[in-house]
């Protein structure tokens, strides 16, 4: 991995041209190293190395709408985003989380120059709008391997899904029930996760998305917790779920109300936030 991670910091060093006739060269075998190692552990190679360069082909430009499109189609799988959905405590978050960061950079340049077939937006609305709800490694920063925070970087995915041209309705609830789950696997997320979950639904109101299915689902979201309570009582698990919901609840109050929009959405949100601090 020493020598990989060598090729990438010269390759980096290039000017855009320099790159540019290298990647015509070696393109396809440097990119074919990087995804094999998408989620290396390797804090260096995985974050500053690959990830690093993966962001400079992007934003030069250097990169084919084709290439671009099948790496999308790539990535939006199981041996990806999906990559060991489920495990725990183990490396395998890194490939996920770092797959959902490059769907998002892809995703962000289709924004400002289209070229994503639909097959391939297609393919990452129907899984990654999945993902929430099936991810159980919630870490956030992990020591002496970095980042993992698969919540907060698949939630800016979501949001970028959000204000892409393809989104539909049918893909908000989806999303907004993943956001839900996050409240209930067990952990108080400490790493501001619940502004990049909050920004997901900022970016539903901005497309217009229905505000009485928002409403009702923060109802629902108070309405599990107080089940909850009332069939198995002041357990650990809900004190954590309460605090995580409360934590995004408040978040979502002021990005309501710098926004001026939905009132009846914030009157909702104040409403069980006053309730479940019982200052009514």
């Amino acid at each position: 991995m020493e020598q990989l991670k060598e090729v990438i910091r010269d390759v980096l060093a290039l000017s855009n041209d320099e790159r540019a006739d290298y990647m015509e060269q070696h393109g396809e075998l440097l990119l074919q190293q990087m995804l094999e190692n998408i989620g290396s552990p390797d804090l260096a190679l995985r974050d500053q190395a690959i990830y690093s360069l993966f962001m400079e082909l992007l934003v030069s430009n250097q990169l084919s709408a084709d290439t671009m499109d099948t790496l999308m189609k790539q990535l939006a799988t199981d041996a990806y985003l999906f990559y060991k959905m489920g495990d725990r405590m183990d490396d395998s978050v890194f490939t996920r989380s770092f797959s959902a960061l490059w769907l998002a950079g892809l995703l962000r340049i289709d924004m400002m120059q289209p070229y994503l077939t639909d097959e391939a937006k297609s393919q990452l609305y129907d899984k990654a709008t999945q993902f929430l709800q099936r991810e159980k490694d919630i870490r956030g920063y992990v020591d002496g391997k970095g980042w993992a925070n698969a919540i907060a970087h698949t939630a800016d995915l979501l949001a970028l899904m959000v204000r892409h041209d393809h989104f539909e309705v049918k893909y908000g609830v989806p999303i907004l029930q993943g956001i839900q789950s996050v409240f209930w696997k067990g952990q108080v997320l400490v790493d501001d996760e619940e502004e990049r979950l909050v920004e997901v639904v900022s970016a539903l109101i901005e497309v217009d998305f229905p505000e009485e299915v928002l409403s009702e689902w923060v109802e629902q979201v108070f309405d599990q917790l107080h089940l909850y309570l009332m069939q198995r009582g002041y357990t650990r698990e809900y004190f954590t779920a309460r605090t995580m919901v409360l934590h995004f609840m408040k978040t979502l109050y002021f990005a309501l109300k710098y926004k001026q929009k939905y009132p009846q959405l914030l009157s909702t949100v104040a409403h069980f936030i006053a309730k479940n601090f019982k200052v009514q």
